[in-house]
């Protein structure tokens, strides 16, 4: 059993251990180009969510690690087949619903820990600011090593099955991955200027812009790059919720 992961605790520990922070992973449900499998963002950050929460478990914290939700903000995916996509509002209410739940039961500190690009949920902590006492942060996982990208791989562009996040998988669940399957992941470019220098915003229609969903390059992926990545990102979030887990909420909280 592990102590801080809801699912396999019981009752009989619960009771008797007090949580200081909870984490909230969420991923999608989508392809991936040719490779990778449809739950890559689930399952991904919810491993990734296990291996924080025991680095800030070694470190001291109260962590506890909530199920992952499976899916995510995919309406401009729907174009290939088995794309399972909610609504941003729905997303929205599903978390509220969970800040509520854990609210109720004393935890004043939540990470949304997030594993799909799609899932914009800043404004989720715009609209919740005021309205809870949890004091919510969101983590997009993939950020936190970035500065590691431009010097380990051969292909730091794209964002979507790319170098990166096809070496973060050879890493964790490398039976899952298809390589000698995967395209280029190259996109093509809108027919006006401002979309493709990205001062005009637009839902990008995936069907329409990528061959097979993929967005980079990931034929120079490994599991060492993978494990590179993950290290950077167990060590950096894993402090942050020692950090929380420790901290005190006052009036200026966290400053």
């Amino acid at each position: 059993m592990k102590p801080w992961k809801l699912l396999e605790v019981n009752y009989n520990f619960v009771k008797n251990y007090s949580y200081e922070v909870a984490v909230l992973p969420i991923g999608a449900t989508e392809p991936h180009n040719l490779h990778l499998p449809y739950g890559n963002d689930a399952m991904t950050t919810e491993r990734i969510g296990d291996l924080i929460c025991e680095r800030a478990h070694q470190l001291g914290a109260k962590a506890a690690l909530l199920p992952c939700i499976p899916y995510g903000v995919d309406s401009n995916l729907m174009g290939f087949p088995m794309t399972i996509s909610l609504n941003p509002s729905t997303v929205d209410i599903l978390i509220t619903d969970i800040v509520r739940s854990i609210e109720a039961h004393g935890i004043r500190k939540m990470v949304i820990l997030n594993g799909h690009g799609g899932n914009g949920l800043k404004n989720l902590l715009r609209e919740l600011y005021g309205k809870t006492e949890v004091f919510l942060s969101l983590v997009d996982w993939w950020k936190v090593p970035s500065d590691l990208y431009p010097s380990l791989l051969d292909h730091p562009g794209g964002d979507h099955a790319e170098e990166m996040e096809t070496s973060v998988a050879l890493c964790l669940y490398p039976e899952l991955v298809e390589l000698d399957a995967a395209d280029e992941g190259a996109v093509k470019t809108s027919h006006f200027e401002a979309i493709n220098k990205g001062w005009a915003q637009i839902t990008r229609p995936w069907h329409l812009i990528t061959t097979n969903a993929g967005v980079g390059n990931p034929k120079k992926a490994d599991a060492q790059k993978g494990k590179i990545i993950l290290d950077a990102v167990v060590e950096r979030i894993g402090q942050y919720l020692f950090e929380l887990s420790e901290a005190e909420i006052g009036d200026a909280f966290p400053y």
